[in-house]
């Protein structure tokens, strides 16, 4: 069978190159590539089951046309003539800004662009800011460290101390396991914090699970116990670090045993942490998203970071925050979320939704209000918080296009869906966010039916509508000249793309090795003025309550959403391979929470607060923290979505979603 090197385009970390064969076109096997250090081993389960899910008879092969509460199929001269018609007459009766473009992260790669080139023809539209997975994880690092980037995935071995801080890597990130296990037989320690007991937990030496939403205070007391036992790394400090004095100054308030209270930990657990941070060398902090979901959380990350500051443990082998390693994204722009423009209206173009307040501030617009809306690479009406809103939202439109594979919630609403390529069908350039490399994604396969990559939809959209797209998007036949004329400014080419995965120019194995930091002092920056000026909060790191919090909710569990090894947020979850091995949304309660209500394992519970409600059965496990239950996001909702009940917020910093400010009750359902 032919075989092709390839690298799967999810938005996962791992970014796997892949060998994939193929017989009589269709895919029969995806095989590992060594070539890439970080991925070896090859694919996840996801991965495996590409040879289901680009073959899957579930799979959108045609344009459709709602028609009652079905769909039925379309031509393509059919679709188009009613999307250029209705987005003509949208344009000359309301002004572009009354149609919503949403594209959200469901695939990497160049030609994403696309779509911004085909609404900048149109005349402008509205458009999303902030994210939904990690950016007051990104804004704390760029505002402490200069920019987000971290040592090689397999340095990781080098650490003496790892701590998983709201990180399970044995289900989110597996190909981090092989390191993390190299250390431990090397001699090194593992320390997981999480409210949850995971199964990458399972191999640490220690266990740490504090309140949900309380970690700063836990990273500022351990702070307060470095700075007092003098385990401070005061060359490094002197050098390297500003604000250091200051950052003392405010330690005195998180005493451990204050701390103690706040998070629900002991004070002997806080001053082992600190234990062993002052006393081993070098150390990772290796920190997950979920843990930055919180209204608090980019004061959060910063009490972190400074962890490793104040201990030194920045630019060497085997030391440093494993958060997110951008070294690779040399196409676009150095730091995504300062680029963030919230409710900016210059022209055309209006920049006024949050990610994490979708469905409201699709509501709110006026001038003109929301009329259609175009969506691409995502799921909204499952993935973005107060779902039941977005529905509402989504509803209140006369005319609804959704570029998609399969009927997902967010397809099922709307009024013309168009099939969308699997990553097999067209060639593209991608990055990652975990390891360094640049890959190449050829075409290795026709599309089925009568499926046409997205760039090829625009322009025949655009030919509808008379739209001068020409040197914008590129035809089929150009993709590699386009792609070419991009690496080619970056040194680079495609030639060495087919061979197997680049190291982008510059790349640092260990980052900050040479101990230059883009912030404006150009070191570490543990006081930051612009902390204050661009999001108004202090200018040191500090612990404050969540918005929402066992301390102010009259609702007594906290919910948290975890991803799973089994999906990609809402991706992948509708496949019989997956299906088999989790057949239904299960909710983990402490059997602590789960005997004053009847509880018992399997029952069938209704998980509900004021904001909305949800169905799934009940999984006992004294692993998990006492008034804290976990569902894992992804759930489509005709199977339990989680985020009907959670909040439309936004983080402290860099227009995050704060997913896990959520309080919720359960009980069971007769």
């Amino acid at each position: 069978m032919p075989s092709f090197l390839t690298a799967c385009p999810r938005n996962c970390y791992s970014t796997c190159t892949l060998r994939v064969e193929l017989e009589d076109g269709r895919l029969r096997r995806v095989e590992p590539y060594q070539g890439n250090r970080a991925t070896p081993e090859g694919a996840c389960l996801k991965g495996l089951s590409y040879v289901e899910r680009v073959h899957s008879p579930d799979r959108i092969l045609h344009p459709l046309r709602r028609k009652g509460d079905k769909f039925e199929r379309i031509t393509w001269d059919e679709a188009l003539g009613v999307i250029g018609e209705k987005l003509l007459h949208l344009r000359a009766s309301h002004g572009p800004k009354s149609i919503l473009y949403y594209a959200a992260s469901g695939t990497k790669g160049m030609l994403k662009a696309a779509g911004s080139e085909f609404w900048k023809a149109y005349g402008g539209c509205t458009s999303i800011y902030g994210d939904l997975c990690w950016p007051s994880g990104l804004e704390a690092t760029r505002l402490t460290l200069g920019e987000n980037k971290h040592n090689a995935p397999w340095d990781l071995e080098n650490a003496r101390l790892i701590v998983l801080w709201g990180k399970n890597p044995a289900e989110t990130n597996v190909h981090q396991m092989p390191f993390i296990e190299s250390a431990l037989s090397a001699g090194g320690k593992l320390v997981v914090v999480d409210p949850r007991r995971t199964e990458s937990s399972e191999r640490a030496g220690m266990l740490i699970q504090p309140r949900p939403g309380t970690d700063a205070a836990l990273a500022l007391a351990v702070a307060h116990l470095l700075v007092r036992e003098n385990a401070v790394d005061t060359e490094f400090v002197d050098k390297h670090v500003s604000g250091f004095s200051e950052f003392a100054s405010s330690l005195g308030a998180f005493t451990p045993s204050r701390a103690a209270k706040i998070c629900g930990l002991s004070v002997g657990q806080i001053e082992k942490l600190a234990d062993l941070l002052a006393g081993t060398r070098p150390a990772s902090i290796v920190a997950g998203f979920g843990m930055q979901r919180y209204t608090n959380s980019g004061q959060t990350m910063r009490a972190i970071i400074a962890l490793l500051a104040i201990t030194g443990n920045i630019g060497k082998p085997g030391a440093g925050w494993v958060y997110a390693n951008l070294q690779s994204h040399i196409f676009e722009p150095k730091d995504p979320v300062a680029s963030f423009p919230p409710k900016v209206d210059e022209g055309p173009q209006r920049v006024s939704i949050s990610a994490a307040r979708l469905g409201a501030d699709m509501l709110a617009q006026k001038n003109p209000p929301l009329r259609a809306a175009w969506v691409e690479r995502g799921n909204p009406l499952n993935q973005n918080p107060e779902s039941g809103t977005v529905k509402d939202a989504f509803e209140a439109l006369d005319f609804v296009v959704v570029v998609e594979q399969f009927l997902t919630d967010t397809a099922r609403a709307a009024d013309i869906i168009l099939p969308a390529k699997s990553f097999l069908e067209q060639s593209d350039v991608i990055t990652a966010y975990w390891h360094p490399y640049i890959q190449l994604k050829p075409k290795v396969m026709e599309s089925p039916g009568e499926v046409m990559p997205e760039t090829e939809i625009y322009r025949a959209l655009g030919r509808h509508m008379d739209l001068d797209l020409e040197g914008k998007i590129p035809a089929e036949e150009e993709i590699e000249s386009y792609l070419e004329e991009r690496l080619v400014l970056q040194g680079l080419s495609l030639d060495e793309l087919r061979v197997g995965p680049q190291l982008p120019p510059g790349y640092q194995e260990i980052a900050f090795e040479d101990y230059r930091f883009d912030t404006p002092s150009g070191k570490i920056e543990l006081l930051s003025q612009e902390a204050r000026e661009r999001w108004g909060l202090s200018e040191l790191p500090d612990f404050t309550e969540a918005q929402e919090s066992s301390t102010s909710s009259k609702f007594p569990l906290q919910l948290l959403t975890p991803n799973t090894k089994n999906r990609i947020h809402s991706q992948f979850g509708d496949l019989k391979l997956m299906r088999a091995l989790e057949p239904e949304l299960l909710l983990t309660l402490h059997p602590a929470d789960a005997e004053p209500r009847g509880i018992a394992e399997d029952d069938r519970l209704r998980v509900f607060n004021d904001r909305g409600d949800f169905e799934a059965k009940a999984r006992l496990n004294f692993g998990l923290r006492p008034g804290c239950v976990s569902a894992p996001n992804g759930w489509w909702r005709n199977a339990g979505t989680v985020n009907d009940s959670s909040a439309g917020r936004e983080t402290d910093m860099g227009h995050g979603a704060a997913f896990h400010d959520n309080f919720v009750d359960v009980e069971l359902l007769s």
